[in-house]
């Protein structure tokens, strides 16, 4: 049987069983509020008019697919390609959900947008948003993200956001969520809440992935015209998923094309510091919606690790959790050493920085790629670039 993913979630906010809005009835009223205006405005031409254009005249758009010869030529076996979302404004795919999220702030009369960030671009591509539109804008990040991501960190503030701080837990992705959110429930009425990926309460699954699908829908057409065919194999890393899932959505009815999302496996899928979700997770609720995430016997969050900020988070996004059980994307792992191997290589045969995110979708393709013939393809959607990594990484390898 056919499935309509078109057709996902359903009006509750479900992709199968995961998904929802787990969350108190003052608060799902504000959700349906902001569910009903977005399917309000995303049907009226000036909006789609508004969005078109600044895809092309402020974010970039479309980004190159480049194919990576050199690269490809190194491993001996399939060609690998490469959507260049590192080149859009801001520097990854963030800013693609966070102009539709400010534009939609906007037109609901929204006094202020918060989010939180983990390895930064969320948080810099929302203030960049906020600063084109007109409104105030506030980021929580973990303290660990602060001080590893410190080149993001001076562009929030350059772009005028409040940037906070978090302390608390682990300091890092997990925490920061729920510091934002907590400041999100003192004035929701007022406030937005722009969800950095494919997760929490329904509708925000559902419309970071419509935001996002625009690379996807881009990278089909550009594969079709450059090779006169699909690729063999896409793959994207996989934290929360909005950059997985926006490459993933044009191609799910695609039957031959076989679809792959990488995980951080950390220092090991045999110790505490990964976060492999999908791998390794169980069935539970977190942040406002059900999903595969990392819990304790009791339900509660574990500290999830991962070399890439953006990655280090305990849950993900419930419509990845369905295309795993129906077995349509295959999850798989890369750990922090093939990741920074990845990083390396990629910057030295292709002179591409990749962001430490990427790099784990990279890492796989390049294992992947070995077993395959030059013949075969594979397209991996390089989701930001690595200027915000590279002191990080040029102390950790003594560079």
């Amino acid at each position: 049987m056919k499935i309509d993913f078109n057709a996902m979630p359903d009006e509750q906010g479900y992709f199968g069983e995961y998904g929802g809005q787990i969350i108190p009835p003052e608060l799902k009223a504000i959700m349906d509020d902001i569910d009903r205006a977005y399917e309000e405005v995303r049907q009226t031409p000036e909006f789609q008019e508004e969005l078109a254009s600044l895809h092309a005249d402020y974010v970039g758009r479309p980004s190159p697919l480049f194919h990576a010869r050199r690269l490809s030529e190194q491993l001996g076996g399939a060609q690998i390609f490469l959507k260049r979302e590192d080149l859009n404004h801001t520097g990854a795919h963030k800013i693609n959900h966070c102009l539709g999220e400010a534009l939609l702030a906007k037109y609901m009369g929204k006094t202020k947008v918060l989010a939180e960030t983990g390895a930064g671009q969320h948080g810099v591509a929302l203030a960049t948003a906020c600063s084109l539109v007109g409104i105030e804008c506030e980021i929580h990040m973990g303290e660990i993200d602060i001080a590893k991501e410190h080149p993001n960190v001076t562009k929030m503030k350059i772009l005028g956001c409040k940037l906070v701080p978090v302390s608390r837990g682990t300091r890092t992705l997990k925490d920061a969520v729920d510091s934002a959110f907590e400041e999100y429930l003192k004035d929701p009425q007022n406030f937005f809440y722009a969800i950095g990926s494919v997760v929490g309460p329904h509708p925000f699954p559902k419309m970071v992935r419509d935001f996002q699908s625009i690379v996807g829908k881009e990278a089909r057409a550009q594969f079709l015209e450059k090779q006169g065919r699909l690729p063999d194999i896409i793959m994207a890393c996989v934290g929360g998923g909005s950059n997985a899932i926006g490459l993933f959505t044009e191609f799910l009815p695609d039957e031959d094309v076989r679809i792959i999302g990488v995980e951080p496996a950390g220092k090991g899928l045999d110790t505490p510091d990964h976060a492999a979700t999908l791998t390794k997770g169980s069935k539970g609720a977190i942040h406002g919606f059900k999903c595969y995430n990392l819990q304790d016997e009791e339900g509660n969050p574990l500290a999830v690790y991962s070399i890439a900020s953006g990655l280090d988070y305990p849950g993900v996004g419930p419509q990845h959790c369905y295309l795993k059980d129906m077995e349509r994307v295959e999850y798989v792992t890369a750990d922090d050493q093939e990741c920074l191997d990845a990083f390396i290589n990629l910057s030295r045969t292709e002179g591409i920085i990749p962001a430490l995110e990427s790099a784990h979708a990279v890492a796989y393709a390049c294992k992947l790629a070995k077993e395959m013939s030059p013949e075969q393809s594979i397209l991996v959607n390089l989701s930001g670039r690595g200027d915000k990594d590279a002191d990080f990484v040029a102390d950790k390898l003594g560079l």
